[in-house]
């Protein structure tokens, strides 16, 4: 007995997802079909025209657009971006850089590194438990 194996397919929005771009700015054939992992991969490694474009100049989706301005995509929504932004328009913000974006990006930071410091103290809690194993 054979088995078959179907290639695995996903919507043109998990697509997008995955490569970082707005899905209504991909072309029609892209937005209209489905995209394979295999299509996926090959798009990833060696990336149409479009696709350098979009990822070079949008417009971005906000995940990407969060991370360009270094905040959350809610301090985006909290700022008022809730439209996909192209490089420039993302440019002229940082170069703006309003009081919310300096109030996101210090929140940001601090969420940071209180990430850190909770992973330091786990990583102690750890050691010290290993230790007491050891008899130590």
């Amino acid at each position: 007995m054979t088995s078959h194996q179907t290639a695995q397919t996903m919507k043109p929005a998990t697509a997008a997802k995955k490569l970082g771009v707005y899905l209504e700015a991909t072309p029609a054939e892209f937005r209209e079909g489905v995209v394979s992992r295999a299509e996926l991969n090959a798009l990833q490694a060696d990336p149409p025209e479009w696709l350098r474009e979009l990822r070079s100049n949008g417009p971005h989706p906000r995940p990407v657009v969060a991370a360009k301005l270094g905040v959350s995509i809610a301090g985006l929504a909290r700022g008022g971006v809730t439209e996909p932004l192209t490089t420039e328009q993302i440019d002229a913000l940082k170069q703006d850089d309003p009081e919310w974006l300096r109030r996101e990006r210090a929140t940001q930071a601090e969420v940071r590194k209180e990430a850190v410091r909770i992973k330091e103290k786990k990583r102690q809690k750890e050691q010290k438990e290993q230790d007491a194993e050891r008899g130590e």
